[in-house]
């Protein structure tokens, strides 16, 4: 299994957290400081309460638990093609949000629901001086 070649992110202002702390090795979630959820995918205003735009970021612990996942056989898609078969996964955080992702280091054969994860980061090479990188996850110990 080789590793897929993600597309490079773009970061607009609502994502420009998530992207940058990605970008030092940190899993950033957003916080809302009128109800208190936490929320992933960033946004621009609270998905909950939709009246705060008061959101703090926060770097999360970056660990988990498989919610669902399929195991990927193949994908056409430039990057994506050359690494089947790889595990596309729902995680869900400690901090409670799921989070669209890859699991890595691992047989798709021993990926299964609940298993305990951990964040890693793929690093992207940009020409525009960003420092971006992909989060991915790998099982964990515990």
């Amino acid at each position: 299994m080789t590793e897929i070649d993600h597309p490079s992110p773009h970061a607009s202002w609502e994502t420009r957290g998530y992207w940058e702390g990605a970008g030092r090795g940190a899993l950033v979630l957003q916080k809302c400081g009128n109800c208190s959820l936490v929320q992933h995918r960033p946004r621009g205003v609270c998905a909950h309460c939709l009246k705060s735009a008061d959101l703090e970021h926060f770097p999360a612990s970056g660990r988990g638990e498989v919610y669902s996942y399929t195991v990927t056989e193949q994908n056409q898609a430039k990057g994506f093609a050359e690494a089947c078969p790889y595990v596309m996964a729902y995680v869900t955080l400690e901090e409670g949000p799921r989070l669209l992702t890859v699991i890595v280091d691992c047989d798709p054969d021993v990926v299964t629901i609940g298993m305990p994860v951990v964040a890693g980061f793929v690093n992207q090479e940009r020409d525009d001086r960003e420092v971006f990188a992909i989060p991915v996850f790998r099982p964990s110990a515990t």
